[in-house]
């Protein structure tokens, strides 16, 4: 193979994920060759994945692996030179998805070291950032952390699997002077490539407008389009100089807001009309911009999302 082609190879982990399917689509269009890791490449869940790009037939190869199975893991980064980790256990209420979270983390650096792979983006969550008893009274950016005992007090397991997998990126980072970069996304929005008749629905407008919920606190939140999420991990691997930890997470809006322009766009819909009063936090990600990332405009990513869902047939009872 022509030595040029296998310098451009990598691999993305959970690659039939929300995050992960506009990543690996955004590699194939850019010419790399992906390794992807799936469960089980034959479910119909990940049949969306070979239609992704015309090159996918050749350029894109699953591998079926299991985070906890090292063995797996190394045989899917063998040969690659840049890796995404993007794969994160669920469902997110269960205390049982730490030891995946972490184990699986450590698994794909220690397969990166022996593998001697360029750089590592490990997908991190805002959850590793703004979880702990005074996050609302401060201003955060990439110098803050959750607080793990804040995390296990609320039972927000979570969010602790995120923190606790993240220290130890950059723990094992700096003991094995690996490169590892880390993106922690807020809220995640935007349409899906996967078939979401057949999986779990992320956080979307889907449940505002679905009436999901009949009384929220009117909590401010950051969003971000998923496709800016994608943009942002392909940004920090090609750019030499990034380093660390960045934020992602361009548009703070209270729930009423969101409620009001989902009204304002979509108006024969049923709303969520009960809020209570809350407090909020605040967030700097400006370090991605610095780095070159321009984000699409909220109403773009809100015009995707609920026309995905509506093509889906999740809305026809709202």
């Amino acid at each position: 193979m022509d030595p040029a082609a296998e310098k451009k190879r990598v691999c993305v982990t959970g690659a039939g994920g929300f995050i992960a399917s506009w990543l690996v689509k955004l590699l194939l269009s850019k010419g790399y060759i992906v390794h992807g890791t799936v469960q089980d490449p034959s479910d119909p869940k990940n049949a969306h994945l070979k239609e992704l790009h015309p090159s996918a037939t050749e350029n894109l190869q699953l591998f079926k692996a299991n985070l906890l199975d090292y063995e797996s893991v190394a045989s899917a980064i063998a040969g690659c030179e840049g890796v995404f980790h993007v794969a994160s256990p669920v469902p997110y209420g269960r205390k049982e998805i730490i030891e995946p979270a972490v184990t699986g983390t450590l698994n794909v650096l220690k397969a990166c070291s022996e593998a001697k792979v360029k750089r590592v983006v490990v997908v991190s969550s805002y959850f590793a950032v703004g979880l702990s008893p005074d996050a609302n009274d401060k201003i955060l950016d990439e110098g803050a952390w959750s607080d793990a005992e804040y995390c296990r007090k609320t039972e927000n397991w979570y969010g602790l699997s995120k923190t606790l997998a993240e220290r130890e990126a950059v723990n094992y980072a700096e003991k094995h002077g690996l490169d590892v970069v880390t993106v922690c996304p807020v809220y995640v929005i935007g349409p899906t490539l996967e078939d979401i008749t057949l999986g779990l629905i992320p956080y979307s407008p889907h449940h505002h407008v679905a009436g999901t919920f009949s009384c929220l606190e009117d909590t401010s939140y950051y969003y971000v389009d998923v496709r800016d999420v994608a943009d942002a991990l392909f940004l920090v691997y090609e750019k030499p100089e990034a380093s660390g930890r960045y934020l992602c997470g361009p548009y703070k809006m209270k729930l009423s807001e969101m409620v009001h322009k989902l009204r304002s766009l979509y108006p024969n819909y049923k709303y969520l009309e009960k809020f209570i009063e809350a407090t909020s936090y605040t967030l700097r990600s400006e370090k991605l911009e610095k780095l070159g990332l321009r984000y699409r405009t909220l109403k773009e990513s809100l015009i995707d999302s609920v026309e995905c869902y509506q093509n889906a047939g999740l809305l026809d009872s709202a």
